[in-house]
């Protein structure tokens, strides 16, 4: 048996992984970046981004401050940032995008509102990787921005 575990004990950790859930009630505020294997569900406020591997719910009252990044969403509250999701997202009539999104299959409910470009099915795929890799150069050159001026 090696040191890291075996490949069957890998994947029915992953599965376990992806099958969990996470809560962030009303009335909560987070600073920082979100990742998660699991589900997870946001009816408060974040301000940073959200990367799963599962499903992303957004209640009614939530408010995201930051990009989405996740296997599939259903969003009921408000998003400032960009909505990449590989499967598929669905906006509810309370919903209220500020932002691209990029997704395989959209349903937009009546009342639900995007303000942004949106690029649906096969060709919407790698549009993800360019994303990410330029959020990446872009935070990068912040940093640099801000190391050259101290």
């Amino acid at each position: 048996m090696s040191l890291f575990g075996n490949k069957n004990e890998k994947e029915a950790e992953m599965h376990q992984l992806s099958e969990s859930s996470n809560k962030i009630a009303k009335g909560t505020t987070i600073k920082g970046d979100v990742e998660t294997y699991g589900n997870f569900r946001l009816e408060g406020k974040l301000v940073g981004n959200i990367r799963s591997k599962s499903r992303v719910v957004l209640g009614k009252d939530a408010h995201v401050e930051g990009n989405i990044y996740a296997q599939s969403a259903e969003i009921e509250g408000e998003v400032t940032g960009v909505v990449e999701i590989t499967e598929s997202l669905v906006l509810r009539p309370t919903a209220v995008v500020h932002g691209d999104i990029v997704t395989n299959k959209l349903t937009v409910d009546p009342g639900a509102a995007f303000n942004g470009q949106c690029r649906m099915g096969e060709s919407a795929k790698g549009s993800a990787a360019s994303t990410v890799k330029k959020e990446k150069v872009e935070k990068a050159a912040a940093q640099e921005a801000s190391t050259a001026t101290a």
